[in-house]
């Protein structure tokens, strides 16, 4: 079933407890993860990884029901440098991230959907915007991850024109990495 009064829009600082919410549901996880407080604050400065700014926000029903964040896989490092310095102010240690993307890729990192806002081409509606997004902004390619015990997701993704790349590890599960090309430019 498609939802026909979904809108998309950019988010709003305003936003950050929604989006804190949606990267713990990409973690499985909801707003009692022990990093949604954190989440929450970096989702509304400018230049972090889980950055309003970095962020899609779904609406249905007059209220926000999905987002998704995505940036230039270039600048991981430095967009992730904020979370590791709240984790050791707050939990006073960080921990060891893998990468999950690097230069030359515009990355979707998080995406969610509320449980009751699932089935209805939401999400798919979210990573056309993205891709529109990194497209329009000269990307050649958009990347992601999926859990190899994710077989649903992976294929809304390969239904969307994403195509494995390669398999990794990411927080200890097993992943694949996959990409969409922009066919409307030429390739390098």
């Amino acid at each position: 079933m498609t939802d026909n009064n979904t809108t998309i829009r950019e988010a709003l600082a305003t936003d950050a407890p929604f989006i804190a919410l949606v990267v713990c549901m990409a973690l499985d996880s909801d707003a009692t993860h022990p990093l949604y407080e954190i989440f929450k604050k970096l989702a509304a400065r400018d230049d972090a990884q889980y950055s309003y700014r970095n962020t899609l926000i779904a609406e249905a029903d007059g209220k926000p029901v999905a987002a998704i964040v995505g940036y230039d896989g270039a600048l991981l490092h430095k967009l992730r440098e904020p979370l590791h310095a709240m984790m050791r102010e707050t939990l006073g240690h960080t921990f060891e991230i893998e990468e999950e993307t690097s230069a030359g890729e515009f990355y979707a990192d998080s995406l969610a959907v509320l449980p009751e806002y699932r089935g209805r081409g939401i999400g798919s509606k979210l990573l056309n915007a993205i891709c529109e997004r990194a497209f329009a902004n000269n990307f050649k390619r958009v990347g992601l991850l999926v859990d190899f015990e994710n077989p649903k997701a992976g294929a809304l993704y390969s239904s969307l024109g994403f195509v494995r790349i390669n398999a990794t590890t990411f927080l200890g599960h097993r992943m694949w990495h996959l990409q969409r090309e922009n066919h409307s430019t030429p390739k390098n």
